[in-house]
């Protein structure tokens, strides 16, 4: 273990605000690889493309089983996100997505239509960073009967200090102390798991498996048959791939070490800048993660018992300023892992090809737009899913629909229909009155700044409107 002064300081702070000591001792293992040099980044000379896994489609999967599965799995959600990125400063799953429901409504909707459906018990526990949690379960709170005895709804992601990247200290921010903590990425929730005590009640409640999703990505309902074929597998541990397209370049993707013959997962931050190439090159990684997982409770837990709760996932280095929305305020250092990556920690881990109606991430106001628009039904069983053939591509001028403030003051009467839309890109600042329809290919441009305005009931049909 380092002795180095700014590993000796972050953890007397992560102690003084009361972080458990697992997640101390994970940062601290992080802390030695990143004074070591360590980049995270995969090279594509130590890796092959994975290129044949199973199809979901091409599975016979016994429906008693997947029944049997299905009892036996808990819904893990991430919901750390604050969606900074959209200008927010508090959960991102509530957002309302359709009507007046958020994100956590609709998951909740799923998660009670499944339970009535097929009597599983499905508890629904979010893994909340100290940022989310009281938003978030006053919301949970409008939803009687969500909570199955004995179980929490939630666990809460772990923090710890951001590094000064001159000198790896703890940086210190009197404007505001709290942007001098980070969540240690997405892979913290085994940690988090682990030392809240979650992992253990859900064992002692008889669960074995756990569908672990973002509460941003509406595709990902509960699934008897995923369920079933997971158990069925053996497996500890799968992830839910898809076929990539052009528009998933910026995706992570699975690939094989050739040192051992190992599935892991490569985002963006562990690629080279000059290898960035066969990284977007959807036809040399022809599958993408989607951040859908399923795990084996008890081999989770052995595996974490056995490690002392240090999994050993890879580092990602993110350099980012303190105050992200001062770009003048010091270069820090966050250090991070993703969930996915545990795919390398367990030998037998595996990956499954679903539909891509399985990933409908919103990051962008794009994808929001897209949701709350008629080309996507909420159906029957709570899912989310195209009303049309193809989804039609978005693209709005982030200089005027960034931030869900400039978004809802431009769509005041919520989005217009897009059912019969090709394509809409919007450049320029338009508001859109209401009862807009928009037909084929649509661009809207202006490069005069002005403020431009779609009157109630224009029908936009394969045109090229100019301010």
């Amino acid at each position: 273990m380092s002795d180095a002064p700014g590993l000796i300081a972050a953890q007397n702070k992560m102690r003084n605000a009361g972080v458990n000591q697992a997640a101390i001792d994970v940062f601290s293992y992080y802390y030695g690889k990143l004074e070591a040099g360590a980049t995270g980044l995969i090279l594509e000379e130590t890796i092959e493309p994975l290129t044949d896994p199973t199809h979901l489609d091409s599975v016979d999967v016994d429906e008693e089983a997947a029944r049997t599965a299905l009892a036996k799995t808990a819904m893990i959600k991430l919901n750390g996100g604050l969606g900074t990125s959209m200008g927010m400063d508090r959960a991102k799953s509530l957002l309302p997505v359709r009507g007046e429901q958020s994100f956590l409504d609709v998951i909740v909707g799923q998660v009670q239509k499944a339970r009535a459906a097929t009597g599983a018990k499905l508890p629904l526990v979010l893994m909340n960073s100290f940022r989310t949690r009281d938003d978030s379960l006053a919301a949970l709170a409008a939803h009687p009967g969500l909570q199955l005895d004995g179980l929490p709804l939630d666990f809460v992601q772990n923090k710890e200090p951001k590094l000064l990247v001159d000198g790896l200290t703890p940086v210190e921010w009197p404007p505001d102390p709290d942007l001098e903590w980070c969540p240690p990425g997405h892979g913290d929730i085994y940690t988090a798991i682990l030392a809240s005590g979650v992992l253990d009640a859900l064992l002692e409640a008889g669960f074995r498996y756990a569908s672990v999703s973002n509460s941003d990505n509406l595709g990902a309902v509960p699934d008897a048959r995923i369920a079933g074929w997971f158990a069925a597998s053996g497996a500890p541990y799968a992830a839910e791939l898809c076929e990539r397209t052009a528009a998933d370049r910026k995706g992570g993707h699975l690939a094989v070490r050739k040192a051992d013959g190992q599935l892991i997962l490569r985002d963006t931050a562990q690629t080279a800048e000059d290898e960035m190439h066969f990284f977007t090159d959807e036809e040399h990684h022809p599958f993408f993660h989607t951040n859908n997982l399923w795990w084996d409770l008890e081999k989770l837990k052995a595996a974490l018992t056995e490690r002392g709760a240090v999994l050993g996932l890879p580092l990602i280095r993110n350099t980012k300023n303190v105050d992200p929305a001062d770009k003048e305020s010091p270069q820090v250092l966050q250090i991070e892992t993703a969930m996915g990556a545990a795919i390398e920690v367990f030998e037998g881990a595996t990956a499954i090809v679903v539909g891509r109606d399985r990933f409908l991430p919103v990051k962008t106001t794009n994808d929001l737009l897209l949701l709350r628009s008629d080309a996507y039904e909420l159906q029957d069983d709570g899912a989310l899913r195209l009303a049309v053939r193809r989804a039609p591509l978005v693209e709005l001028d982030p200089a005027f629909y960034k931030t869900m403030a400039e978004f809802d003051a431009r769509f005041p009467h919520g989005a217009p229909s897009l059912r019969e839309a090709s394509s809409l890109t919007v450049k320029g600042d338009w508001t859109f009155g209401k009862n807009v329809v928009v037909r084929g290919t649509v661009v809207l441009q202006d490069d005069d700044g002005r403020r431009n305005a779609i009157a109630d009931g224009t029908l936009l049909d394969g045109v090229v409107m100019e301010g």
